[in-house]
């Protein structure tokens, strides 16, 4: 597995190694001794599935403590712009996004810590999205802040105006009105 560093640290992109022949292809997609040794030990205890059409965004979620959540991310079908942002208050990256497209060809998948907010566009016409988390769903501890948030200055590769959004991703709070329960 190649492990490539991002501008934020902790946020790392992973490169399978990919053999193919006249069958298809083989690829190991987590490792655990390999992951903790490589990028950091985590313990994921729940495997999320999501399938979505072209046009939908999602995000920008993470949970409260003591229910937060790191994330390993990948899409197995189709195409996503995927990305992290650092939500951690003194962090010298506070505010600053990490993006990186997840394709069905590339393999790739992305490590999101916990102290970030996540989301992702849709780019192809369906696309279907995988990620492991260390901690387990809590609903009482959701938490967002606005996908479309112009602060932020993320290149969405599709037209916000346009885009699917749930209800609820309407109604995050922007950056600047967020109080983030993250500390560096």
């Amino acid at each position: 597995m190649n492990v490539i560093k991002t501008e934020i640290e902790g946020v790392v992109i992973l490169e399978p190694r990919v053999f193919t022949d006249s069958r298809g292809y083989f690829f190991e997609s987590y490792n655990k001794k390999v992951f903790d040794a490589e990028v950091c030990p985590v313990d994921f205890v729940q495997d999320n599935e999501s399938c979505s059409t072209k046009g939908v965004m999602r995000g920008l979620h993470f949970q409260r403590p003591p229910h937060a959540q790191a994330k390993l991310v990948r899409c197995v079908e189709g195409a996503v712009l995927d990305l992290a942002v650092d939500i951690r208050k003194g962090s010298p990256t506070y505010g600053r996004h990490v993006a990186c497209l997840l394709t069905e060809d590339n393999h790739r998948q992305f490590f999101i810590p916990r102290g970030f907010a996540h989301g992702f566009a849709v780019l192809s016409d369906r696309a279907v999205f995988q990620y492991k988390c260390d901690n387990y769903y809590a609903p009482q501890a959701d938490g967002g802040i606005s996908i479309l948030d112009p602060s932020l200055d993320i290149d969405w590769q599709t037209d916000p105006a346009q885009a699917i959004l749930s209800e609820k991703d309407t109604k995050h709070p922007l950056l600047k009105d967020f109080e983030s329960p993250f500390e560096l």
